[in-house]
């Protein structure tokens, strides 16, 4: 999972920041309303984060743009306006989830996967493709009740495909949501992890195929 964090307050950005990505979440965290939209607008992101009172443009005008532009991102609204009329407009502007502050990351990690999900139209999360599922709790890849070993890189990578099982994922892509911070890799360095992983899935009932021009996909065999 990819998200988007817009919060301007530099100590709670920050702990969020590395706390998400703890949990296996990539965060591409940005303090401006501005650069919210901005980001928004490359469409690159699973699910958003919202401040409300952020600088440069309010939260509120980054969500009306938003559904403005039609893009169905997912977007949790942190708010410390924990009240009735204040989550009706929001609602009404097109948010999907509220989280007042102080809250825990337990709960706020819940409430993103469960968007995630819904936004994909399941009731449970696709976090399995035929006999490989993901143990998201664990960080543990399973198929058939036995654990597959892996590098946590080879995991990360797998990790994005499973998510988006079915749906080809570019090599950009993946570096995106995988090496965030790296501005030096190489697609090269994707590949080699595909031929890693193709071969510890060789059993497994699952494969990674190619679509040309499009990318990997991860499917049953």
């Amino acid at each position: 999972m990819r998200a988007l964090l817009a919060e301007d307050e530099q100590t709670l950005g920050t702990w969020l920041s590395k706390a998400l990505e703890g949990i296996g979440i990539q965060v591409e965290w940005v303090n401006n309303g501005k650069l919210a939209d901005l980001a928004l607008r490359g469409g690159t992101h699973d699910v958003l984060i919202l401040d409300l009172g952020l600088p440069g443009m309010e939260g509120e005008e980054v969500l009306r743009r938003l559904r403005t532009r039609d893009q169905r991102l997912p977007a949790l609204v942190l708010t410390a306006r924990d009240s009735l009329i204040e989550r009706v407009k929001m609602l009404n502007l097109g948010a999907d989830d509220f989280l007042a502050k102080p809250f825990e990351l337990a709960e706020l990690e819940a409430r993103l996967h469960a968007l995630v999900r819904r936004s994909r139209g399941v009731e449970h999360p696709r976090l399995a493709c035929g006999a490989l599922t993901l143990d998201v709790g664990r960080k543990q890849f399973v198929c058939r009740g036995e654990p597959v070993a892996m590098t946590p890189r080879e995991y990360a990578v797998l990790q994005v495909l499973i998510q988006h099982s079915g749906e080809p994922m570019s090599k950009q892509q993946i570096i995106d949501r995988v090496f965030p911070d790296d501005q030096d890799v190489h697609p090269e360095a994707v590949e080699v992890l595909i031929h890693r992983l193709r071969k510890r899935l060789d059993q497994a009932g699952v494969r990674i195929g190619t679509i040309r021009g499009l990318g990997y996909v991860l499917e049953e065999a």
